[in-house]
């Protein structure tokens, strides 16, 4: 099926081996079948170092996550050239200190920085985004974060929705990937259960089968892209359990 969405692992999943042996997780990972990597930090090396491991290795860079700081001012210019040579147009936020998110008008003013971002980096084929945590559905004076951010946000900015943190916080994902048409290019699967809290992909709770249909149909999905924080087993056999558990559910081969 040509329009299957692939599948990558978010490499802080797997952060102390990366640290370990960049070179041999990689391996690792591109034998458990997974089609892409999000970095989560370098590991000291340089884009093109990265890039050459990622392609030796049949791996495509499905995006990063970058703190705000490294997007504003005179970083940004830096950022991007960086993930250019990474050859990822995705630069993704995955979390805001306080100042950014601490009342609705915070978040307005957040939601209009992102898009000054996205209009700085539009030209050259990059995009910005968030990458959401159980805050960001916690309702603020009558408001959901994520709606203000996401009612305030160009088109093209990235609401990188994170499945198992919304329903933790008790937010139904598949309704917010379908308010948001095509904004949920990149989406984080991890899962959620309240009675595992080390669940792997595939064990606990989240209606997946709706996750994926709203994926697939509405939410301009590029890429799946699992990540796991909690850990029954280490870390690299959970990233292959997850991607066992994908492939029993048919989304990947």
């Amino acid at each position: 099926m040509s329009d299957r969405i692939p599948i990558a692992l978010q490499l802080y999943s797997v952060r102390d081996d990366c640290a370990g042996d960049l070179s041999l997780t990689l391996q690792a990972v591109a034998q458990m079948g997974y089609e892409g990597v999000e970095f989560a930090g370098y590991y000291d090396r340089s884009a093109e170092e990265l890039s050459g491991m990622c392609d030796d290795l049949g791996l495509k860079v499905a995006g990063t996550h970058t703190g705000i700081d490294t997007l504003l001012g005179d970083e940004l210019a830096e950022t991007v050239a960086f993930n250019k040579g990474l050859g990822n147009p995705y630069l993704i936020v995955p979390g805001l200190p306080a100042e950014y998110q601490g009342s609705p008008h915070a978040w307005l003013d957040t939601a209009k920085r992102f898009n000054s971002i996205a209009e700085k980096i539009a030209d050259q084929g990059m995009f910005t985004g968030y990458h959401n945590h159980t805050g960001e559905f916690t309702s603020m004076e009558g408001e959901i974060p994520w709606d203000i951010f996401g009612g305030n946000t160009r088109d093209d900015v990235v609401m990188q929705i994170d499945i198992g943190h919304a329903l933790r916080a008790g937010a139904d994902p598949v309704a917010f990937i379908e308010r948001y048409p095509g904004r949920s290019k990149l989406v984080h699967l991890k899962e959620y259960s309240a009675t595992n809290d080390k669940a792997n992909v595939g064990e606990g709770e989240i209606p997946w089968d709706a996750v994926f249909h709203a994926c697939e149909t509405v939410g301009g999905t590029e890429w799946y892209i699992v990540e796991q924080e909690s850990y029954a087993y280490p870390p690299l056999e959970c990233a292959e359990r997850c991607i066992e558990n994908l492939r029993k559910m048919g989304k990947i081969s």
